[in-house]
């Protein structure tokens, strides 16, 4: 049976891309250690590599790659979140997924690898509570589908509420989450770019999303967040403020951000 694949390296990533037939299908997942989202959609991409053969050369193949570790190729696939899958064939991007909706996919390797394998449905793990019920809409902008298979339209309030709640997820993602326009390695405003080095000089974790690729987040966060500009920087899912806010913090306590560093110095026993 075939497996999730971990690429340590973009020389790596070019070597096996390269040695593939264009007919083979790429399974893309771009992780991030500090997102529990990605646990959940590891275990969804190692059921379903399991249902497939491992032939010579492969038919399918499934690659895991750090999106933090190698932002190079995060780029090339324009990878603002994760958990992010892109199927390619022949170089080519047929289908990208942000999130973690593990049905859509699913759906989406079954019918682009075209094999007509099935994955159970067991085989899939239960969304976490991060993860948008099914029978309730994806993103604040598509409306929920009936039981006659017709489109509902979301109300203003729905809408809302929906964006409300995902973006309660998003400020949550990691201990300390960075909302920037571009992203670390490819910063698109000067006030991004200087909150990126002063996470960077204190070796500070975190995890971060591109509000220039989600309009929906871009917008909402500002009503969400009571805080009308970007970037913005949250810290266990409360907001500390932009650029400004951040080096007065600083300049009050040296220690600021020193608990989520990863060169701080061990507790003792």
């Amino acid at each position: 049976m075939s497996t999730l694949i971990e690429i340590p390296s973009e020389g790596e990533f070019t070597s096996y891309i390269s040695q593939l037939r264009p007919t083979t299908l790429v399974v893309l997942y771009f992780h991030a250690p500090w997102a529990a989202p990605c646990t959940q959609m590891r275990a969804v991409l190692s059921a379903l590599a399991s249902q497939y053969p491992a032939t010579t050369p492969p038919t399918i193949t499934f690659i895991s790659i750090n999106a933090e570790e190698l932002p190079d190729i995060s780029e090339d696939y324009d990878v603002t979140a994760v958990p992010y899958v892109v199927l390619l064939r022949d170089g080519k991007i047929l289908e990208s997924i942000s999130g973690s909706e593990a049905t859509r996919v699913r759906d989406a390797v079954e019918r682009h690898a075209g094999s007509g394998t099935t994955v159970p449905k067991t085989a899939i793990p239960p969304p976490l509570s991060a993860v948008p019920r099914e029978s309730g809409p994806a993103t604040a902008t598509q409306p929920p589908v009936s039981a006659n298979g017709a489109a509902e339209a979301l109300t203003p309030e729905q809408s809302k509420e929906a964006l409300f709640a995902r973006l309660a997820d998003l400020v949550k993602a990691a201990p300390v989450m960075l909302f920037m326009k571009g992203t670390p390695s490819a910063p698109q405003c000067g006030f991004s770019r200087q909150l990126v080095g002063i996470l960077r000089e204190r070796s500070v974790k975190y995890g971060f999303f591109n509000i220039l690729a989600d309009e929906d987040v871009r917008q909402g966060l500002k009503e969400f967040a009571e805080w009308p500009t970007f970037p913005q920087l949250w810290v266990n899912g409360e907001l500390v403020g932009g650029l400004d806010i951040v080096k007065e913090e600083i300049n009050n306590d040296p220690a600021f951000l020193h608990e989520f560093s990863v060169n701080k110095a061990p507790t003792a026993v």
